[in-house]
């Protein structure tokens, strides 16, 4: 097991911030990967679960383990075949805006695949 950590930093307010990440229907537009969420729960809970449909329309299932409202965190696990992967993402105010970041647990190979992709999709949520 690998660990790999990201962050980004942008203009947006840190409630605007954490909006997106609470609100399963937004996550496609800052995630240029993801195409859709497929839960019955629309807001993110701990214990929640569901799939996240790519835009090449790969599905992977995921549970949610841990979410702080207050603290703006949250930890989730997703899963693609034997491909298991553990998320924390955390946001905080940074000067007039926010940043974000994002640790990633999993095998190394797969986690240095996604981290552009991540990367990518840390930015976007952070802009105005």
């Amino acid at each position: 097991m690998a660990r790999v950590t990201l962050s980004a930093a942008g203009a947006a307010c840190p409630d605007t911030v954490w909006q997106r990440y609470a609100g399963l229907d937004q996550w496609a537009s800052w995630s240029p990967q993801i195409k859709a969420v497929h839960s019955v729960t629309r807001r993110l809970r701990p214990g929640m679960s569901g799939t996240i449909e790519s835009v090449a329309g790969i599905r992977a299932a995921f549970t949610v383990e841990a979410v702080d409202h207050d603290r703006r965190t949250w930890t989730w696990r997703v899963r693609l075949g034997r491909v298991r992967i553990r998320l924390h993402h955390e946001v905080r105010a940074r000067g007039r805006g926010s940043a974000t970041s994002l640790t990633m647990d999993g095998p190394l190979l797969v986690l240095l695949a996604y981290a552009p992709l991540a990367r990518l999709a840390l930015h976007r949520l952070v802009r105005p």
